[in-house]
């Protein structure tokens, strides 16, 4: 099947059907034997997914008769075109000649005179349209009305700042197996390896690449000498700061970059990785397989202790909540159009039910930190402040000199020293 026809069929199944491109593409890249062929896979559909709301206006501006139903396919067939056409250096001649012969497998024929014309209108007239383009809302930014509302009540000064960067690409992070080696002697095996890297602001074993590449041309990466972890998110470990001899709880521990971080900073540890979903487990493991590490694996719900603890108090808790993933939209850009602002509510609810729930598990005078990858503060600083009120045996530990009661934890912004928008909060159980 043709590549384009492929990618129309992965946007399709994001927004028509609600399944993430981290499902979608993969399935749609096993059908391609060519690994340049599933970079260019990707890059379209990502670029898709990033540009969405002003792909949909130029579409909208030169087709008549918007496609509903079983013809969908087609319209975002004409989306992957104009992605083609706008955004990649792929020869106009040849976009436009792939993404018309995708028709055929699509089984849609009639359509073909139709895409044709649409993505060479667009070719034509794109200079006219782009002054029509409406100066602010959804089109200008690339986000759905009800991200733009909350980014701008959260953040006034900063709000176009924080889209921007969701809007762009994401760079790769790695971290370094501090067990292993330093991180300067790992940025000389990478600099050996002719790999362009620096240190990360945020973070004592963070390494920003110069460009992205597969995992298997890092050096050692098999043997676990690094791991692949946005700088923000290696921020857990470090706040977690785990002890010789601690038992410690990683809870929503999948995929267990952070389960593997906790051990990589301190080996004597015993460490529980918590997760209710079997199959996101087996990636835990994975990543301990390979860096050659341990930790005791348990499939469980985090608001129902009683049907997986053994009754022993833990010295320290990591709960990586779940939440909204606004902060993390340029490592994912369809959750831009996959989460819904009704989401948000129940998600506070769950979040302080596991947040309640694993407080219970930890010894007095332990440490407990609360992280999400949301910028949300009904998600982080509204839900610190609620569970600080519930919970009289709670001191919040600053993480810095805005860090108080008031205005508890850490808020790192998306793009804010080129890391994903993180939060965390840090707690000690009083004896």
């Amino acid at each position: 099947m043709n590549l384009r026809a492929r990618a129309a069929q992965t946007v399709e199944a994001v927004l028509e059907r609600g399944e993430s491109l981290a499902t979608a593409l993969p399935y749609a890249q096993s059908k391609l034997e060519n690994a340049k062929d599933k970079a260019l896979l990707q890059e379209i559909t990502y670029g898709v997914m990033r540009e969405l709301m002003q792909l949909e206006y130029y579409i909208a501006a030169l087709v008549e008769n918007p496609l509903k139903g079983k013809q969908r396919i087609v319209h975002y067939l004409m989306i992957v075109g104009a992605y083609q056409l706008l955004h990649m250096r792929i020869p106009p001649h040849a976009a436009l000649g792939e993404t018309v012969a995708a028709i055929d497998d699509l089984d849609r024929p009639k359509f073909k005179s139709l895409v044709n014309g649409v993505l060479r209108s667009l070719q034509r007239d794109h200079e006219k349209l782009l002054e029509k383009m409406p100066t602010k809302g959804p089109v200008t930014f690339n986000h759905p009305k009800w991200i733009i509302k909350r980014a701008t009540q959260a953040y006034p000064k900063q709000w176009q700042q924080i889209l921007k960067a969701n809007n762009e690409r994401s760079p790769m992070w790695i971290r370094n197996n501090a067990s292993i080696q330093t991180r300067d002697e790992y940025l000389e095996q990478l600099a050996t390896a002719n790999i362009s890297a620096s240190k990360g602001i945020i973070g004592d074993n963070s390494i920003l690449l110069e460009s992205p590449m597969p995992v298997t041309a890092l050096p050692n990466f098999d043997e676990g000498a690094c791991s692949v972890q946005d700088g923000a998110a290696q921020q857990a470990a470090e706040i977690l700061d785990a002890q010789s001899g601690d038992y410690v709880l990683d809870a929503c521990a999948a995929p267990g970059g952070k389960t593997c971080h906790i051990i990589e900073l301190e080996k004597e540890v015993e460490v529980v990785a918590l997760d209710c979903d079997e199959r996101r487990l087996e990636r835990v493991q994975q990543n301990l397989d390979r860096i050659g590490l341990e930790a005791k694996l348990i499939c469980g719900d985090g608001t129902q202790p009683d049907t997986w603890w053994d009754g022993k108090l833990f010295d320290r808790i990591l709960l990586d909540a779940p939440c909204s993933a606004t902060g993390v939209i340029r490592r994912n850009p369809d959750i831009k159009w996959l989460r819904r602002e009704s989401d948000i509510a129940p998600l506070v609810a769950l979040q302080r039910e596991i947040f309640d729930a694993s407080w219970d598990l930890l010894k007095p005078g332990g440490t407990f930190v609360y992280a999400t990858c949301s910028i949300l503060p009904a998600e982080n600083s509204e839900q610190v402040i609620s569970f600080l009120e519930r919970h009289d045996d709670a001191t919040l530990i600053p993480l810095n000199e805005n860090d108080t009661p008031s205005t508890p934890g850490w808020q790192i912004l998306p793009g804010q020293d080129n890391v994903d928008g993180f939060y965390y909060a840090k707690f000690v159980k009083q004896s």
